[in-house]
């Protein structure tokens, strides 16, 4: 399939935008055991492949760069010194996720709020009151122009997260960009399947509205 032909069957889907790559076994699973066998190199590389995104995330969770970052870095030393209880039963990446999430908590930063809708939305018919789509976003793949190839779309969707209000931006990160599984997410931000479900499809929208704006749609 060629870069528009992706790019023209990504939008279309932006419900359910995917910036994932198929399953596949955990990439980290091995560096884990290698960790636990004291191997330095082991923790170097598992901090070079997720330390950026921890930080990102991190940035959502409370009020400045700075804090975000020692959150991440007592993330790590929660690794080093928890490896041994590591059980497996989520992925690696998961687990980091839940260890950074619970020292952005112990930083002092809010808990994570339940999504409620507002009014607005109910009244001009985009969600019914269980949070599911009353007016679904029009489809726009048809407007996108061919420049465009799908990885810089991805890159674009990631760029739009500063833009979401903090509860959406956590969800959307989780889910669309880190590839978390809906049961999970709503497990590591303390929220219910509808709250989760209503925060992921106003993030989606509100991504969706942003690069349609761009584009030329009106």
């Amino acid at each position: 399939m060629t870069a528009p032909s992706l790019l023209c069957e990504a939008p279309r889907r932006l419900e359910r935008v995917d910036l994932r790559s198929a399953p596949v076994a955990d990439p980290d699973a091995a560096l884990v055991d290698a960790l636990r066998a004291g191997d330095e190199q082991a923790f170097a590389t598992l901090v070079s492949r997720h330390h950026t995104r921890l930080l990102r995330f991190a940035e959502s969770l409370v009020p400045s760069r700075a804090v975000a970052e020692e959150v991440v870095q007592d993330t790590w030393l929660g690794v080093v010194r928890g490896i041994d209880r590591f059980e497996g039963r989520s992925s690696v990446k998961t687990w980091l996720f839940r260890i950074l999430i619970n020292r952005a908590r112990t930083a002092g930063a809010r808990e994570p709020r339940n999504a409620v809708l507002d009014p607005d939305d109910v009244l001009e018919g985009r969600f019914g009151a269980s949070g599911a789509w009353e007016q679904p976003p029009e489809p726009w793949a048809d407007a996108v122009d061919a420049r465009l190839v799908a990885d810089e779309l991805a890159q674009r969707v990631k760029e739009c997260l500063p833009q979401l209000p903090e509860a959406q931006r956590q969800v959307l990160t989780l889910r669309d960009i880190e590839g978390i599984d809906a049961a999970q997410v709503c497990e590591l931000l303390g929220v219910s399947a509808g709250n989760q479900r209503v925060l992921l499809h106003r993030a989606r929208a509100r991504v969706r509205s942003i690069l349609d704006d761009e584009m030329g749609r009106s």
